[in-house]
C-alpha cells in the first residue's frame, strides 16, 4: 500500500452509521484469538505497568516525530 493510499485511509471521515455498525458487529474468532495473543505477548514483554507506559510514551514520541509513517508490525512498532 502506498503512503498516499495509507494516509487517505487513516484520514477518512467515518459516518456515524458506519461507526455504529462496526461497533455493533461481533468480532470473529480469529480476530479474538489474535487480539488475545497480542495482549499476552505485550504483557509478557512489558511485565509491569511502568514498563508498559514507558513503551507507549516512547512509541507515541516516535509516531509524533514521523507522522507520515504510522506504526506497522513489519517495522516492529
Amino acid at each position: 500500500m502506498s503512503p498516499d493510499v495509507l494516509a487517505a485511509a487513516i484520514s477518512r471521515v467515518v459516518s456515524p452509521e458506519e461507526l455504529r455498525e462496526a461497533l455493533q458487529s461481533p468480532i470473529s474468532d480469529e480476530e479474538r484469538t489474535q487480539t488475545l495473543e497480542l495482549a499476552r505477548w505485550f504483557t509478557a514483554r512489558y511485565k509491569t505497568p511502568e514498563a508498559r507506559l514507558a513503551y507507549v510514551r516512547q512509541a507515541a514520541a516516535r509516531w509524533l516525530r514521523r507522522p507520515e509513517a504510522p506504526p506497522s508490525p513489519e517495522r516492529g512498532a
